[in-house]
Formats: C-alpha cells, sequence, structure tokens
C-alpha cells in the first residue's frame, strides 16, 4: 500500500486535524495529493461531531504550490488552476470547508500553498519559515484567488508588495510588518493551533456553522469572479514562450 500524503486524525471527537506529509514532493500539489486533500475534507464534512479543523504540514513545509508539470501544463494551455470541470477551486477548501479551518503554517508556504492557507479562518505562522507569493517570480500573474484573498487577509499595501515583488518573507519579518496573525516558534505553532482549537470546540456546532458562513459569505460570493480575472491575466501573461524556460530555471534550482 502506498503510504497516505495527506493524514486525517482526530483531537478528541471534536478536533479533526489534517496534515499534509508528501514528504517525496514537499507538499506539492500533484494530482494524488489533491485528491487525498479534498477526500480528507469530505470525510470532515460527512462527520457531524467535528467542530474545528486543523490544517498543517510537516517538518519545515506546510505547502509549496503548484509542481513543475502542473505549471508547464497551464503554460502549454492543457490546464489550468482549476479542476478539470473549471467550476472548482481546490484550493479553498478551507473556505468552503463547513466549521472553522485553523492553518497551523508551521513550515514553509509557497505561491498556491500560501493562497491554500490563508482561505482559512485562523492563520497561525512560525518565525523561522518562509512565506511568498512566487506567481511573478515566474513572470504569470498570480492565481488560486490569490489577488482576492492575500488583500482580504494581509491588507491591500502589504499583500501588492507580495503579489507584485515576490519575495520572500521570513514569519519573523512578517510580525514586523504587523500581519494580523499570530507569529511563533516553528516548534510551538501546533501546540498553539490545538489550544485555539479546544477553545473553539467549546462553543455548539450549530451555531460555528451558522456564524462562519456569515462571516465567510462576502468571499464566497466575490472568488468566482475574481477566479474567472486571474485565467483571463492568465491567458495574457501564462502562454508566453518565456514563461516556460523560468519554470524550467527556477525548478532547477
Amino acid at each position: 500500500m502506498k503510504r497516505k500524503i495527506v493524514e486525517l486524525t482526530s483531537i478528541g471527537t471534536e478536533i479533526a486535524v489534517v496534515t499534509m506529509c508528501d514528504r517525496e514532493n514537499k507538499n506539492t500539489f500533484t494530482d494524488r495529493f489533491l485528491g487525498e486533500l479534498r477526500k480528507a475534507f469530505d470525510m470532515i464534512r460527512n462527520n457531524i461531531t467535528y467542530k474545528v479543523v486543523i490544517l498543517t504540514g510537516y517538518d519545515n513545509y506546510f505547502a509549496s504550490g503548484g509542481t513543475k508539470e502542473s505549471l508547464v501544463a497551464i503554460q502549454e494551455g492543457k490546464a489550468t488552476f482549476l479542476s478539470e470541470d473549471r467550476n472548482t477551486n481546490i484550493y479553498s477548501l478551507p473556505l468552503e470547508c463547513g466549521i472553522p479551518v485553523i492553518a497551523a503554517m508551521q513550515g514553509h508556504a509557497i505561491g498556491g500553498g500560501l493562497s491554500f492557507g490563508l482561505f482559512s479562518d485562523f492563520i497561525l505562522l512560525a518565525k523561522e519559515s518562509i512565506y511568498t507569493a512566487s506567481f511573478m517570480k515566474y513572470g504569470f500573474t498570480p492565481g488560486f484567488g490569490s489577488t482576492l484573498i492575500f488583500p482580504e487577509k494581509l491588507g491591500l499595501v502589504l499583500a501588492e508588495e507580495m503579489l507584485i515583488s515576490a519575495k520572500t518573507y521570513r514569519g519573523i519579518e512578517l510580525e514586523r510588518r504587523g500581519v494580523p496573525f499570530r507569529v511563533f516558534p516553528r516548534c510551538n505553532v501546533m501546540q498553539e493551533a490545538i489550544e485555539l482549537a479546544k477553545v473553539i470546540a467549546e462553543k455548539p456546532r450549530v451555531s460555528l456553522f451558522l456564524l462562519k458562513q456569515h462571516l465567510v459569505k462576502h468571499i464566497k460570493a466575490q472568488l468566482p469572479g475574481i477566479i474567472e480575472k486571474e485565467l483571463k491575466m492568465h491567458e495574457l501573461t501564462f502562454h508566453k514562450p518565456y514563461i516556460k524556460d523560468n519554470i524550467k530555471a527556477l525548478y532547477n534550482k
């Protein structure tokens, strides 16, 4: 049997823990990885005892974004960052989850991996880890709903800087920049997430569900239109020949 690369476990009966642990691929978004991630969130949706989800990675990786192969496929016009039906943005699974999601981003979060984490309701960062919106480093405009969720969670000024410059930031630097997230030493991130989850789990499930839906409805309402605009920008920026060269060069470093 193949080893699971996304594990769903529980703390008690009320706290679900999704651990992304594809060590071979450093939690890049392979087809298998995304399939197991979707399956985990499907199981959470069908479990009526869960009240809160902790989403985390392994060691010093949270999520590393698109694979070289998937980016080349988009560049060649054979794929998009959406699923095959073009209606599902798998990267917003934390947003679509009915109960609150805590992203315990203990490790590096890169490109789509950072966008994925930002769609969570609560975000904890590690001082030592790297956080970067790396899209423009390759020369193409951001996808995965990043142009919505970055300004929503970080504020427009920092979001513009991160998305346009594609700079790399340590968690401690983002803390100094005033991000509205708590930042801890990496070794403490998971325990802090567990403590927060326990506080959330004290509340009635129906109230958690209704309040979350109310708080994120404006994001859910805007997301489809933003995705369409991002796809249109990709049509103009992603298919240039030099993009493939940049992808190959940066992945071969």
